[in-house]
């Protein structure tokens, strides 16, 4: 791809976006280098990347590559014997750290699911964490090496430590004793590494032993007294001792580091790979980017496409499409009116998806894989070349005529403008025209109005325009394909208040095809924009009615289900009563088989007294729901009105008439907050009585008045999997009949062992129309939104 085209349409700024989002050097290096792919294959394995990594941050969160270092060199230098310095072996460390979290995150839960196209980067990441243990336990920092870095190394320390000991005994006998009255101050310190007193200067010779330093002054001089020189000297040996271990130990440190070496390279270069690849899907994550979809055609169709350099509060997204129906695009409009805007989000967004980077439009949004983008677009004038703006422009316009072919996209922006507009229009159609015969895609702004004669009569060329709010005086921003853009200087002038003997004036100055083209446009704009408030309305008709049509029968399916489980809650209690009815029954059988014909008295007894204890169990057991009803089902049609107390008969439930019935009999009963639908053959008149009533209506009604005070959100942080469940259960099914659209379930972040169990526990249930996890503002991964049929 040309390096101008990168410039103009500012595909460097994104990048540097990018760069922010890498936290190692080099994957922020690859951010930089971030360019068009060839091939097809290339951006879409790129793209599944990208895809695949989104996912991953929105299940287990961001990915921290923070550590990752670039010792690549150190660690080759350590194959030709190298030894390396403690500060590169903690930098290895500190890599090696960084990759074991990196693993982590990407195995993390995955064993459960199918692998996705990143699985094999983190599983050939291999850290050696021994390695990073090794190097953390000998080095403390770049200037320290630990005690327990060897033996010998503690052995020498520990000598150095009681010879210093010694010495300063020594000496310190010497500062309080003898010595004294020489002295500046009566304190013990070091002069080059040995140790020494403070002498006054007039009294030197006082002190028999060697000068190592002198005060500024020069009245005080630093002495090792002779009585010191043998043990300094013990130190200083045990000192050189000491540097050699250490020499020893980074050269142990270097020797395993080299024997890894092929490893730590690869997991280098797996996690800057990786490191690029989140930087990507975290660019995406911010700008609300999608996916677009690829295909071996020339042409685009992006869908509310936004320029990803402009505040995302005041961009207007546009839709925009070339190459399927027509291969050249025409777009006329007011200055200010976003025609150059459109031309730097196309070109802008194919770069970005032929880079591998997701693009701010809709999902669904297309892209054509052009192997070359040419655009001739802002202020070509140069000074330093002597150039005007026409001329600079019009020797770029050479230059990609020169280059371009059947496989690149051309942006031109106001082409032809600068010089006399007859010659400019002339020169702007025949620079369309030789791109058009050869196929070449291509788009151009204009304010000549011959260009859009031009799109109107040659086929393959299709007009578009920036509309124009003449009442507001302001651009709308929006792209209107297929309109020829209006000429709004006469409107724009009434508006302002030009008299409008001058508006006529200049009119009758017009040629007359001008005029009756631009009538022309300007009735058609009228049609357009009162087609579009037609639309707009029965659009909005078309959505209210399915949205009741949809509301209707998940309705129905509640109440469809409800009478279900009611007539299973019936059966169930029936079985029951006959079980114990049986339970009651054998006892007394057994108690006669056992006392028989030839019963005592007492045998007697206790045969009456179980025939009255199985008497008073039916009796108790018995309720009206279990009762055949005596009444008959059906009502008169001409008997109903609407409030009449009704029951259903073939459900127990009892309501209101809440309207008429139809031809058919069909009608609708309030039942507390459910409306139900039936016919009069099921109805019978209320019985008053509340005796009467069956135990399931009054059980439901009483759930129901439960339902209507639910929370919209249910909060199960710091519950067990199992507790959080079933608690969640018992939730949505009050929130389902309550008629809830949307409720939250605030599960918390945390390892996600809780937030995956409710998520998989969500799929199995019926009503659950669809989830997803929390946006930004919402509680993001910690919370689960789920939407209700």
């Amino acid at each position: 791809m040309n390096k101008r085209v990168i410039e103009k349409l500012e595909f460097n700024k994104i990048l540097n976006m990018l760069e922010e989002y890498a936290a190692s050097e080099e994957a922020r290096k690859l951010c930089r280098e971030t360019e068009p792919l060839a091939s097809l294959p290339e951006i879409e394995r790129r793209l599944q990347f990208v895809d695949d990594a989104v996912d991953r941050v929105f299940k287990d969160g961001s990915i921290s590559f923070g550590g990752i270092k670039d010792v690549r060199r150190a660690v080759l230098s350590t194959r030709r014997e190298f030894t390396l310095t403690a500060l590169e072996l903690m930098d290895i460390a500190t890599t090696l750290e960084a990759v074991e979290t990196v693993k982590a995150y990407g195995m993390q839960d995955r064993f459960e699911e199918a692998p996705d196209s990143l699985y094999d980067d983190f599983e050939c990441l291999a850290p050696v964490s021994t390695l990073a243990k090794d190097i953390r336990r000998c080095i403390i920092s770049g200037d320290e090496i630990a005690d327990d870095a060897s033996s010998r190394l503690k052995s020498i320390r520990r000598s150095i430590k009681i010879s210093q000991d010694r010495i300063r005994s020594e000496l310190g006998s010497m500062v309080q004793g003898a010595y004294a009255s020489y002295l500046m101050e009566p304190v013990v310190t070091q002069r080059g590494g040995r140790f020494v007193i403070p002498v006054r200067s007039e009294y030197k010779n006082q002190v028999p032993g060697m000068v190592h330093d002198s005060s500024s002054t020069g009245s005080t001089l630093f002495i090792e007294p002779a009585a010191a020189v043998r043990l300094n000297n013990e130190i200083r040996e045990l000192q050189l001792a000491e540097k050699q271990e250490i020499q020893v130990i980074l050269q142990d440190l270097s020797a395993e580091v080299s024997g890894y070496a092929d490893q730590i390279i690869a997991d280098i270069d797996i996690a800057v790979k990786l490191d690029h690849i989140f930087a990507c899907a975290h660019l995406a994550l911010d700008m609300k980017a999608f996916r677009p979809e690829f295909s071996e055609e020339l042409s685009f169709d992006l869908k509310d496409a936004r320029h990803p350099l402009i505040n995302p509060e005041k961009v207007v997204p546009t839709n925009v499409y070339l190459g399927s129906e027509f291969d050249q695009l025409i777009i006329t409009g007011p200055n200010t009116g976003g025609k150059t805007v459109t031309l730097k989000t196309v070109g802008l967004l194919e770069l970005m998806g032929l880079s591998g980077l997701f693009v701010p439009a809709a999902e669904g949004s297309r892209l054509g894989l052009f192997r070359e983008i040419y655009a001739d677009i802002g202020d070509e004038q140069s000074i330093e070349q002597s150039l005007s703006t026409f001329s600079s422009h019009m020797a770029n316009i050479v230059d990609i005529l020169k280059r371009c072919g059947k496989d690149s996209l051309c942006l031109f922006d106001e082409l032809g403008a600068g010089t006399d507009p007859e010659e400019g229009a002339a020169l702007a159609i025949s620079i369309l025209n030789f791109l058009h015969v050869r196929g070449i895609r291509s788009m151009a702004t204009t304010h000549y109005s011959e260009l859009k004669m031009y799109a109107l009569d040659t086929p393959g060329i299709e007009n578009a325009s920036c509309e124009f709010d003449v009442e507001t005086l302001s651009p709308t921003y929006h792209l209107l394909i297929g309109v020829p853009g209006r000429s709004n200087a006469f409107a724009i002038s009434r508006k302002l208040g030009l008299p409008g003997y001058v508006i006529e004036e200049a009119e009758r100055r017009m040629d007359e095809s001008d005029r009756a083209f631009d009538s022309v446009v300007g009735r058609l704009d009228d049609a357009r924009q009162e087609l579009e408030k037609l639309k707009t309305e029965a659009d909005s008709e078309r959505n209210e009615a399915a949205s009741l049509k949809q509301e209707l029968d998940a309705t129905n399916e509640k109440l469809n289900k409800e009478r279900d489980r009611i007539i299973e809650k019936a059966r169930k209690e029936a079985a029951d009563i006959l079980t114990d009815a049986k339970m009651q029954a054998d006892a007394v059988l057994r108690d006669i088989n056992k006392y028989g014909a030839s019963a005592d008295r007492e045998g007697v007894k206790k045969l009456e007294a179980d025939r009255a204890m199985l008497r008073r169990g039916l009796e108790r057991q018995e309720s009206p729901v279990h009762k055949k009803n005596p009444k008959t089902a059906g009502l008169d049609a001409k008997d109903i009105k609407p409030g009449m107390a009704v029951e259903i008969v073939s459900s127990g439930f009892k309501g209101t008439v809440a309207a008429l019935p139809d031809a058919k009999g069909n009608l609708t009963v309030q039942c507390g907050i459910i409306n139900y639908n039936t016919n009069i053959k099921d109805l019978i008149l209320a019985d008053t009585d509340s005796k009467s009533k069956p135990e399931v209506k009054v059980s439901r009604t009483a759930h129901l008045s439960h339902a209507q005070t639910i929370s919209t959100e249910l909060n199960i942080i710091g519950l067990t999997v199992d507790e959080g469940l079933a608690k969640m259960w018992e939730y949505l099914d009050d929130a389902y009949m309550s008629h809830l659209g949307e409720v939250r379930i605030v599960h918390g972040k945390g390892t996600g062992k809780l937030r995956d169990a409710v998520q998989k526990e969500l799929k199995k249930i019926k009503y659950v129309k669809s989830f997803r996890l929390g946006e930004y503002g919402e509680g993001d991964a910690g919370v689960t939104i789920v939407k209700l049929k």
